[in-house]
């Protein structure tokens, strides 16, 4: 049964494998808590079960938002199940997930990212090419480290990268002259390591690179210029959809360059913006500073 669930998320629902992983990581956490072996046991289940595993998860000490995602998995399974057929009841309708505290997106200063203080940060061989461009194309993009590793090389056309997103949805996002010249010059050091494969960013055997390694050396990087508390490719797309607002980006442009679904994801980042504009007041406005 639930090889047949992760062939509908795969195929039907078009998630990426790193969503697949997830999703089933959480049933089979599931399953081990609640002793579901096969169809019947599933079937079984009731709320009181789901509750006691919320419980065991939060003393645990995980946070309300990773309990909350692993009950979204458990959702989609038992929606899943009744579409098909396999059972009556669905336990999870009376199953409210912890109320989790509201963070707003942690993001890098434009100053922190200046280019001259991230190009002195790498070498002029194969691997410090690749590395700088991979925080250039976080920063200047805004796409998702899955997006980044599965990016083509056919995807450069001129000024322009066409990413393909979740759900297989394709997005064209523009790029600067500066980060087209970077895309280039890292071209010509891979030429010449006889590097051939589909994808643009490539490790120096020739095969992909995977997520691991690029989150390290995001991390490392970002712990080099930065002192934001969390270091990650995702803090870089934050950084991209914040500096856009902050420079006057619309809300409905920034939802395209990023890819989501609904403008309520991208909304958000107004947050950080409004931020921003609070500090400025507070440092510029006479009544402001005669208040401090």
């Amino acid at each position: 049964m639930l090889q047949d669930f992760e062939n509908f998320l795969r195929q039907e629902k078009r998630y990426s494998a790193h969503t697949c992983l997830a999703y089933m990581h959480d049933i089979e956490q599931f399953s081990v808590y609640a002793d579901c072996r096969q169809l019947e046991d599933w079937k079984e289940q009731h709320n009181g079960t789901i509750r006691g595993w919320i419980v065991d998860l939060l003393n645990t000490g995980l946070s309300k938002r990773s309990v909350n995602r692993k009950l979204a998995s458990l959702r989609t399974l038992y929606k899943w199940m009744l579409k098909e057929g396999l059972t009556d009841e669905n336990p999870m309708t009376r199953i409210q997930g912890p109320k989790s505290e509201k963070r707003l997106p942690a993001f890098v200063k434009e100053s922190e990212l200046a280019p001259q203080k991230v190009s002195l940060l790498f070498s002029s061989d194969f691997e410090g090419l690749r590395n700088e461009l991979i925080i250039e194309l976080f920063y200047q993009t805004g796409i998702r480290l899955s997006e980044l590793i599965d990016l083509k090389d056919a995807a450069v056309q001129g000024q322009s990268i066409k990413v393909l997103g979740k759900r297989n949805k394709e997005r064209i996002i523009p790029i600067t002259s500066e980060l087209l010249a970077k895309i280039e010059k890292y071209r010509i050091a891979k030429k010449a390591l006889s590097l051939d494969h589909p994808c643009l960013l490539l490790r120096m055997n020739g095969k992909p690179l995977y997520p691991q390694l690029v989150y390290r050396m995001v991390k490392a990087t970002l712990s080099t210029l930065s002192g934001v508390e969390k270091r990650s490719p995702h803090v870089l797309r934050h950084t991209f959809a914040t500096h856009m607002l902050n420079n006057g980006a619309g809300l409905e442009t920034l939802k395209d360059l990023l890819g989501h679904a609904n403008l309520s994801a991208t909304q958000v980042y107004t947050h950080n913006s409004f931020a921003q504009l609070k500090k400025a007041y507070g440092t510029a406005h006479p009544r402001a500073l005669k208040s401090n």
